[in-house]
């Protein structure tokens, strides 16, 4: 019988990747969507590893994270941020979208109102159905701080969304700027970068306001994203992506050893800098050394997923982008709540503690990939237009959202 279910279960995935690989156009960009594929992957696959708990006296849960314990893995974050990469190749993307846009005469404001729109349906689904789920949680006995602590991580990585819509509301002004100035229209948003960084971490530390930070958001991820849209025009060449991967390499190099910038590009509790939130110099380092490999490795990267058995994986990551982004804390929490009512259970509910907590939690990461699969069958009708849905409907779930946002805030 497992004989029979394995032969089968090998046919229907030879089947679907002939399907995928017969309906991709032939102009289809393969690297870029590969990159864009690796990138998204890298976030949950961050998440899980680092993300850690502990349980209170009540069995209610509290965010840890494995670096505080395990500082020596902080390099490992070099490679799973990969936000330069996804803000690179989205550039990239909507460069070429726009511009088949304006080919078709549709006018740039309806162009921005739909990617807009693509980018909201999944966040106020998520934050919808959350919404719902926690007083079911709470009626079955899952305490109040576990509640809370899920709905922080289910919101955490939203902020990219509001992030990418503005850069994204801003193509226009970048595709002026990569035609002008080519590659170079994101040196000053490095520049920025650097004189806030200065300000905050340079001699006049004590006299800055700690909001000055927040500077850094537009410019620090606006950078990469002007990399991308330069290099839809054709405006960055090989010349220009030496450059960036070299000099962001040295650069990011000198800050760490230098500067003493914290090694980790996520944040670490109890220290009293971090590079992520809000963007610091050395997340600008690391996105132009990963744009000009990206860009470097391009061709090569397309021959390969040449082949169909590596471009179905892509493809699939790819039209379920923003389910992974929204639900991959989910799929977590789903292996984790349960496992709290049972104590501390290694890679799960235990202190992430070191090496041990390290193996175990790699146990559990093809169970959060299954649940992962599971929800994302039903929660991608997100991703997809609205197309039915009532006015009243809609207005539900964006209160539902309003009020998860509030929860998960603690402003109530």
């Amino acid at each position: 019988m497992d004989t029979v279910f394995l032969a089968r279960l090998r046919g229907a995935a030879r089947t679907t990747v002939h399907t995928i690989e017969d309906r991709t156009p032939a102009d289809r960009d393969r690297a870029l969507d590969g990159l864009r594929a690796l990138a998204l992957l890298a976030v949950p696959l961050g998440h899980w590893l680092i993300a850690g708990f502990t349980r209170d006296a009540d069995g209610g849960l509290h965010n840890a994270s494995l670096l505080t314990a395990f500082g020596a893995l902080s390099p490992a974050s070099w490679v799973l941020q990969m936000l330069g990469i996804f803000f690179l190749v989205g550039g990239h993307a909507s460069v070429r979208s726009l511009r088949r846009a304006t080919e078709r005469g549709e006018p740039t404001g309806t162009w921005l109102r739909g990617r807009i729109a693509r980018l909201g349906r999944p966040v106020l689904g998520v934050t919808a159905v959350w919404a719902m789920l926690l007083p079911v949680l709470y009626g079955l006995g899952v305490p109040e701080a576990t509640l809370r602590t899920g709905a922080t991580l289910v919101i955490q990585p939203l902020w990219f969304v509001g992030v990418y819509a503005a850069v994204t509301a801003l193509t226009p002004y970048c595709v002026r700027a990569a035609r002008r100035t080519g590659a170079w229209a994101a040196a000053p948003l490095a520049a920025a970068v650097a004189v806030v960084d200065f300000l905050r971490y340079g001699p006049f530390a004590d006299a800055v306001p700690s909001w000055l930070s927040l500077l850094n958001l537009l410019p620090g991820w606006l950078f990469a994203y002007q990399l991308g849209v330069s290099w839809g025009e054709r405006r960055l060449g090989r010349r220009a992506a030496w450059s960036l991967l070299l000099g962001g390499a040295a650069l990011f190099a000198a800050l760490l050893l230098f500067f003493h910038y914290p090694a980790s590009m996520v944040g670490v509790p109890g220290q009293d800098r971090t590079n992520s939130h809000p963007p610091s110099l050395l997340v600008v380092a690391l996105a132009a050394a990963q744009s000009g490999a990206a860009v470097l490795l391009r061709d090569r990267l397309a021959r390969l997923l040449r082949r169909p058995a590596l471009w179905a994986p892509v493809t699939v990551v790819n039209l379920s982008a923003m389910t992974v982004l929204c639900w991959h804390q989910t799929a977590m929490l789903s292996a984790v709540v349960p496992a709290s009512f049972l104590g501390e259970v290694p890679g799960l509910t235990a202190p992430p503690a070191g090496p041990g907590w390290l193996l175990a939690r790699l146990a559990w990461l093809p169970v959060f990939a299954a649940a992962l699969l599971l929800i994302g069958r039903t929660t991608r009708r997100f991703e997809a237009p609205w197309t039915g849905v009532t006015g009243a409907r809609r207005a539900a779930a964006a209160l539902l959202a309003a009020g998860f946002a509030v929860f998960a805030l603690r402003l109530a």
